[in-house]
């Protein structure tokens, strides 16, 4: 066998671990399909595909796509510190920035507290399945542009609108996991409670309410990545200030450079918040996965 098919069959042999299931864990017969780190994959597709967005934009081979339908690194680079320093419609990127997380702030926490007592109760008692049910799930499907107009005429053009459609967003998500999460724990676990002397409230908080822990900061996760889906549609009415107003004001004056680097910016700030979730489900429910 020659000295090249032996380095080829390495190289292949290394690039199809990046495939094959995870190291063996103590305890475990065959590694678990999935498992590993999955980091240096992930910014090295990251890399890829702004090599891509280089290689397509610049002016050295072109450019292959027109700046007014993908502007490049650099002209987006040039707007963000323009922006930041000089502002666009009169604000600052950061002063966007924070009237957008502001708004997905207050409507993530008053779902959170709404959302999440109301999935458990849906879970555990059959009149609130029986009330809450119907509404959450016929909405539930709806884009929010389909009932934006509603929003409009029940809650006008100011700021309780905006955080409405919002809130409407993220809560069927959480209602819907957490609902989801307290059905999904044993009721051999129950019961063990029950026999071990255990009341119904302490039943609710020390075994249904942590069994559907990994479900509700799921929900969570999802709730938020709907919010942020929902913010450009939130801010197109009557607002100067927030991302979403910015991406629809510079499209309507084909200012594609603003548009590209708000998105980028809101896909920054929305995957650090899951992130941030990732690091609260290891930290609060270590277990998930493994049991």
């Amino acid at each position: 066998m020659s000295e090249m098919t032996v380095r080829e069959g390495a190289y292949f042999s290394r690039f199809g671990k990046l495939f094959s299931a995870g190291p063996v864990k103590p305890g475990d017969s065959f590694g678990a399909p999935g498992m590993g780190n999955s980091t240096a994959i992930a910014v090295f597709t990251a890399l890829i595909l702004f090599a891509f967005w280089w290689l397509v934009t610049t002016p050295f081979f072109g450019p292959m796509i027109q700046p007014l339908f993908l502007p490049s690194p650099a002209q987006v680079w040039a707007k963000f510190i323009s922006v930041s320093t000089e502002g666009y419609q009169d604000r600052t990127l950061g002063q966007h920035t924070f009237a957008s997380v502001q708004r997905i702030f207050i409507a993530f926490v008053l779902a959170a507290i709404i959302g999440i007592p109301i999935g458990i109760a849906m879970a555990t008692n059959r009149v609130f399945r029986g009330i809450f049910d119907p509404p959450i799930e016929f909405y539930r499907p709806l884009p929010p542009l389909g009932y934006l107009p509603l929003t409009i005429i029940w809650f006008g053009i100011g700021e309780t609108q905006k955080l409405v459609l919002l809130f409407l967003a993220m809560f069927a998500p959480m209602v819907l996991n957490t609902r989801a999460g307290v059905r999904s724990v044993a009721i051999e676990q129950i019961h063990a409670a029950y026999s071990l002397g255990a009341s119904r409230a302490q039943v609710l908080w020390h075994v249904i309410l942590k069994g559907a822990m990994p479900e509700i900061l799921t929900g969570m996760r999802i709730g938020i990545g709907f919010g942020w889906t929902t913010l450009v549609a939130a801010e197109l009415v009557a607002t100067q200030e927030g991302l979403g107003a910015m991406i629809m004001s510079a499209s309507e004056f084909l200012v594609t450079s603003v548009v590209v680097m708000g998105i980028i910016v809101i896909g920054i700030i929305a995957y650090s918040f899951d992130l941030f979730m990732r690091w609260i489900e290891r930290k609060v429910v270590p277990w998930k996965g493994r049991v």
